[in-house]
């Protein structure tokens, strides 16, 4: 992924302070196809920087508290992967643990997952399942936006072809 970030040089003009790759990418060895990509984040303590400081690169949790926002590109294999010999399950919590701090702590045994965020879900290639309570699903295309609204919720991959989905995650309070 290319990410372009804008700032100001030094006598207020717009410009262009980073092109390139995000700084807290990963692929996933233990489950390949697997990939997860914090593009950036905002935070109302930390004004934004003239300079455009990348502020992702020092973030202690992916799970943005009330204020706080993450915007992370997912690619997803298909959930058929889970079951060829390349996918290590220990290995793979393992990874998110340390990848994913503070969001991977949410996820359940089966990829159910209930964050304190609202979160703006935009399909951006492939076909993937939203999974909510009671095994209700509902198929999103290339487009569909979902707003998950600190739902209990899972996303899942039926089809052999790869997935992406942008995400942005907005910290909330919940009731």
């Amino acid at each position: 992924m290319r990410r372009v970030v804008t700032g100001h040089d030094a006598s207020g003009k717009s410009v262009i302070v980073d092109d390139g790759q995000p700084p807290r990418t990963h692929d996933f060895a233990s489950f390949p196809g697997f990939s997860s990509t914090v593009a950036w984040s905002t935070d109302p303590a930390v004004p934004v920087s003239p300079d455009g400081t990348d502020p992702t690169a020092v973030l202690q949790s992916l799970l943005p508290i009330p204020g706080q926002t993450r915007l992370i590109i997912l690619t997803l294999p298909p959930d058929s992967s889970m079951a060829h010999p390349s996918f290590d399950g220990p290995g793979y919590v393992a990874e998110q643990l340390q990848h994913s701090p503070g969001l991977a702590e949410t996820f359940e045994p089966d990829g159910m997952h209930t964050t304190p965020t609202i979160d703006y879900t935009l399909v951006l290639d492939g076909v993937v399942t939203l999974e909510l309570d009671d095994g209700v699903t509902t198929d999103l295309h290339p487009g569909d936006l979902v707003v998950q609204n600190a739902t209990r919720h899972a996303w899942r991959n039926r089809t052999e072809s790869i997935v992406t989905l942008a995400a942005i995650l907005i910290g909330t309070q919940t009731s």
